[in-house]
């Protein structure tokens, strides 16, 4: 971004905060000292000055997730609720079928002590997060990880490692700087060694885990496009017909019919009668 560009965008930070400002003011003024935001800052997809992400129409990003900079997310993959990519002193590269789970964070590095420039690199096909923990939650810095491979639950990648094609980094594994994982090895504890070769049922349920991955993101991503009128209908109904246990309820002595027709309130309307 030149000069031009550095100016622009300080002059538009400066009239957002401006107006911020003034709805501060005004609830001052109303007699409301205490000034809440109601706007939530965080967005999704955020751009670092020229950078911006470059996200597939078909991959799902998780509301919840911030994806930052030179960050590209292929075809199909998805980034789960509480994720951080954050391509902003170098890129991120995600391919396609990839999934990303919950509060998983990747990052780059500018560059190691020999001068290397470090990018984070995600093949296809790969998951990052699951297996034999509690926790998704993995850390990917300034390391690649190619097609078909896995890292488990907590798994912390350090600058320069290279995970091989079918190779898998157990639950809570730290793997040291500049580490290869073979294909079809598995590699765990802290720091990560090798512990045994991949079975070819393992090998198959990496595609597998990744396929399931996928279609479970379709199902996220139309949840997550409903409408407000949609969604509280949806409540209603489930209120109106949530399921009551009948040996609890003759225990206090409750009896419960179940309405003959559902009525909704007069704010709310059957979103699938409208488009009727």
């Amino acid at each position: 971004m030149g000069t031009l560009g550095r100016a622009v965008y300080t002059v538009g930070f400066w009239i957002r905060e401006t107006g911020q400002a003034l709805d501060r003011l005004g609830c001052r003024l109303q007699g409301n000292y205490y000034f809440q935001e109601q706007l939530s800052r965080h967005r999704t997809l955020m751009n670092i000055f020229d950078k911006t992400p470059a996200v597939d129409k078909d991959a799902f990003v998780a509301p919840s997730a911030s994806i930052i900079g030179d960050v590209q997310v292929g075809r199909g993959s998805s980034i789960w609720y509480g994720c951080v990519l954050r391509g902003d002193v170098n890129s991120i590269s995600v391919g396609s079928g990839t999934n990303i789970q919950d509060n998983s964070l990747v990052h780059v590095a500018k560059s190691n002590l020999s001068g290397k420039v470090l990018p984070t690199i995600i093949g296809d096909n790969v998951t990052v997060g699951e297996l034999y923990a509690i926790g998704h939650i993995a850390v990917l810095h300034g390391c690649t990880v190619e097609d078909d491979a896995f890292v488990g639950m907590g798994a912390t990648l350090l600058d320069g490692v290279v995970v091989e094609r079918h190779g898998m980094v157990a639950a809570g594994s730290l793997v040291r700087q500049n580490t290869r994982i073979p294909s079809g090895e598995v590699w765990g504890g802290n720091p990560a060694k090798f512990l045994r070769k991949l079975t070819d049922e393992e090998i198959t349920f990496i595609s597998q885990s990744a396929t399931n991955y996928s279609n479970l993101a379709q199902v996220h991503a139309a949840e997550n496009s409903k409408p407000f009128d949609e969604i509280e209908f949806e409540k209603v109904l489930r209120k109106k017909f949530a399921h009551r246990d009948e040996e609890y309820d003759s225990m206090l002595g409750v009896v419960r019919e179940t309405p003959p027709e559902i009525i909704l309130p007069d704010n709310i309307k059957d979103p699938k009668a409208s488009q009727k």
